[in-house]
């Protein structure tokens, strides 16, 4: 029987979520205008850039969807982790050399640069659309855990949507205040809370087994669970060697070269050097983070020896409340918080700085000093993190890990918009509309891919042509969107007489 929280935890968690929105609200206290609301004066220590980026990848999905692929799998997610180190190496040094050249507040700022203002207007649409969708389901992680506890506080019918608002409006509230600056620093907090409570949780499991940690991995390594890498060419396999670092890699170029979510922290370090250690840092952050879920869910696949659950992520929330002593049940509640509160702060911000400087100033034509651009940027922030409230709201788990959803969405526009990048960088001949038509192109065919049974089902006349694609897993989803995107870009390019010069800049 899961027992229900008790005043410690609770204690511990109002605590922190009292500390961290009184932490925000105070870092906001001194802005100037909209580029020190969004980019911090570009006075952020790249040691805080690199936490803030693990934190914004972290979300409750790490937290609690992770040790659920150990727990029904293995440790081949690695491989995608590896792929992540090699694709922000890459970021490195093609594209954050660009981002620095200029007062940039946004990634595609730069596109406009290259291209023109529709395709800025283009690519920040496609961003806005996805980050909403892939945060949305990210929120509705955290309300897994922190609604089976308030299920003993209150109705169980009202304890995920309650769960939902109440960390939604925390977190709008810090985040509408303090801007770029509270995002990063309350990041930094909320990193060491969740990694705290990881490390707990190992030494718990390691107690709550006979013959601890030995006897766990022994049970783990006769179950198959300790395999890191998997040869398989099949592109059918999520987690790969081949799909892990070729597919990880261009999901990592996306994620942190084209998505404005990351993108924006690495714009907020004082230097290009700074914003490549960070960057190539949180690849290696990451990796070793991702190691640490994983051994939870090994851990606890020993612990329940295999058990079946409702879903494959309430199996590191039952532990919680089944296992942990009070007060810790507190701090792991409050880290599951934080993971998500750092990614729902980031994408807030993020949302409304791509509104505010790639729609807002262009038709406005305002000086982005002028103070009504900071009040628009604010407005903007409580709109976007309204939408994403709603969103997890509306969002309904059918069976599938929730960050195997997350990232299959963010995957589903990323190749298009990377693809549209790389065209700008490589490709001299393409103009703007070859740009938006390349996009365009990758993005709908991914479409198909994407959403093969889906559109199978809907369409039984088209089942056999899409049959295929219905079977490739999201780490080359990316990759795939790059290349037609690219080729589509090219094509196109050359359909019209070439422009004077090299224009790739």
């Amino acid at each position: 029987m899961t027992r229900s929280i008790g005043l410690p935890d609770l204690i511990v968690v109002v605590v922190y979520l009292a500390g961290t929105t009184i932490l925000g609200v105070w870092l906001g206290r001194a802005q100037r205008d909209s580029r020190d609301y969004f980019l911090a004066s570009h006075a952020i220590p790249w040691w805080a850039v690199l936490i803030s980026v693990v934190a914004t990848e972290t979300s409750a999905l790490t937290f609690i969807s992770i040790p659920s692929l150990a727990y029904l799998g293995d440790f081949t997610f690695l491989q995608v982790a590896a792929g992540y180190i090699l694709g922000r190496i890459v970021v490195a040094f093609t594209l954050l050399p660009r981002y620095f050249q200029g007062d940039l507040v946004t990634a595609y700022a730069l596109l406009e640069r290259r291209f023109g203002l529709a395709t800025r207007r283009f690519t920040s649409i496609v961003f806005m659309v996805t980050r909403a969708l892939a945060d949305s389901v990210r929120v509705f992680a955290t309300a897994i855990p922190v609604s089976l506890i308030l299920g003993s506080l209150v109705s169980p019918r009202y304890g995920m949507p309650l769960a939902i608002v109440v960390l939604g409006a925390l977190t709008i509230v810090y985040t509408y205040h303090g801007g770029m600056r509270a995002v990063v620093w309350t990041d930094v907090l909320q990193t060491s809370v969740y990694l705290v409570a990881g490390v707990a949780a190992v030494v718990l499991l390691g107690r709550s087994v006979g013959g601890g940690w030995s006897a766990i991995f022994a049970h783990a390594a006769s179950a198959g669970k300790l395999r890191v890498v998997d040869l398989s060419p099949s592109l059918s396999r999520p987690y790969t060697l081949w799909g892990g670092v070729i597919g990880g890699a261009f999901l990592s170029m996306a994620s942190h070269g084209a998505d404005q979510l990351i993108v924006q922290r690495l714009l907020a370090a004082s230097s290009l050097r700074d914003a490549r250690r960070a960057i190539i840092g949180s690849g290696i952050a990451v990796l070793a983070q991702f190691a640490l879920f994983l051994t939870i869910g090994t851990g606890l696949f020993a612990f329940y020896d295999g058990r079946v659950f409702s879903t494959p992520d309430a199996v590191f929330p039952t532990f919680i409340l089944d296992r942990m002593p009070p007060g810790l049940v507190g701090l792991i509640l409050a880290a599951i918080l934080a993971a998500t509160m750092s990614t729902h702060s980031g994408a807030i911000n993020s949302l409304a700085a791509s509104t505010t400087h790639d729609l807002y100033l262009p038709i406005t034509r305002r000086s982005p000093d002028d103070p009504a651009v900071l009040r628009a940027g604010k407005r903007f922030t409580l709109a976007w993190g309204v939408v994403l409230t709603c969103g997890a709201l509306l969002y309904r788990q059918q069976g599938t890990p929730v960050v195997a959803v997350a990232l299959t969405i963010a995957s589903f526009t990323y190749g298009g918009l990377l693809g549209g990048f790389f065209l700008g960088l490589w490709w001299g001949r393409a103009v703007q509309r070859d740009a938006i038509i390349g996009m365009a192109v990758g993005i709908t065919a991914m479409a198909f891919v994407v959403f093969a049974k889906q559109i199978s089902a809907l369409v039984p006349a088209l089942a056999d042509g899409l049959a295929p694609f219905a079977t490739i897993s999201f780490p080359w989803y990316v990759l795939i969107g790059t290349i037609i995107t690219l080729a589509a870009g090219i094509v196109s390019s050359l359909t019209h007489p070439a422009p004077s010069g090299d224009i790739a800049r």
